[in-house]
């Protein structure tokens, strides 16, 4: 099971980090830009180039001290086809270094139009009996909020492949509480909804006791955090609001087990764009992935200070 897989990685490396890819324009450092806009023009294709060389300095740098990424596949759509073969030619050298690749792409629809996002992102195209593999994901966010007919067409490829889902439960942006705090029945929608993905891994456990199906749980939530920790026992959390969203990670260690176990922890902007950050200036602008390996290692030891 490839939550076997993420949880030895973790072991390994003693750090449930989750580096976030996710480039933006004013992120990407000046003589990277500069580089790409003299070979490519004031183009997406420069644009998508920079990205690229960016997230492989940041994997180069960080990839020994963590066991999973995270690229948000927004801002490489963003730039049309361009930006997508940077998607993929991202999730594809992470996963040749080693890492575990959690695509970002909270995907909520049903019947075949799942089963294409499916096939796309954790299964296999296949044509004529010529199997692909488009984008080298091992999990997935999705949406549940359209019920079981947008979750359930994503299991078999699971099964066959052995990949993984993340499951949207109780979200770190501040007015998730509009729909998922509702009252359903005597409680919490985001209650209710852990109830349901507890229910769904329990075809897809591993070795560890954790399924592959894991929740999205948002680290600026701590109290709903522990409350869906006892909900969702067999439950892997991904842990989004780390850092610059205001988690901290004293508010986390609820999310994990008694073995520092059960959770991974993104943080995104605080890893790589960590250079702009005054707390590690000494490294500069061309030494940007040096400063986002600082930030790991730092990161790491704020975790395992409270887990």
């Amino acid at each position: 099971m490839i939550i076997d897989t993420l949880i030895e990685k973790i072991k390994k490396t003693e750090n449930p980090t989750v580096v976030g890819l996710d480039p933006r324009v004013g992120l990407i450092p000046e003589f990277i830009k500069k580089e790409c806009l003299e070979e490519y023009g004031k183009t997406p294709k420069a644009v998508a180039e920079s990205f690229l060389r960016f997230n492989k300095a940041i994997i180069d740098a960080t990839a020994d001290l963590i066991p999973a990424v995270k690229p948000q596949v927004a801002m490489y759509e963003m730039l049309g086809v361009e930006g997508m073969k940077c998607f993929k030619e991202t999730c594809e050298y992470a996963s040749k270094k080693g890492l575990v690749v959690i695509g970002d792409i909270k995907r909520g629809d049903i019947a075949s139009t799942a089963e294409a996002y499916s096939d796309a992102h954790i299964g296999m195209l296949d044509v004529e009996g010529e199997k692909f593999e488009m984008f080298h994901e091992d999990f997935i966010t999705i949406n549940p909020y359209l019920g079981i007919d947008s979750v359930e067409p994503y299991f078999a490829n699971c099964k066959k492949y052995e990949r993984g889902l993340f499951v949207l439960v109780k979200t770190s942006n501040p007015n998730s509480g509009q729909l998922q705090d509702l009252e359903v029945g005597g409680e919490k929608l985001y209650c209710k909804v852990g109830h349901l993905v507890e229910e769904w891994g329990e075809n897809l456990m591993g070795k560890n006791g954790y399924s592959s199906v894991g929740a999205v749980v948002g680290a600026t939530h701590p109290d709903q955090a522990k409350e869906l920790r006892k909900i969702m026992p067999h439950t892997f959390f991904l842990v989004p609001g780390y850092g610059a969203q205001g988690g901290k990670a004293e508010d986390l260690a609820v999310c994990f087990d008694k073995d520092g176990l059960g959770a991974i922890v993104n943080s995104s902007r605080g890893i790589i764009a960590a250079y702009r950050n005054e707390k590690y200036s000494k490294f500069g602008e061309k030494e940007f992935d040096q400063a986002a390996r600082q930030a790991v290692i730092d990161m790491k030891a704020d975790l395992r200070r409270c887990i």
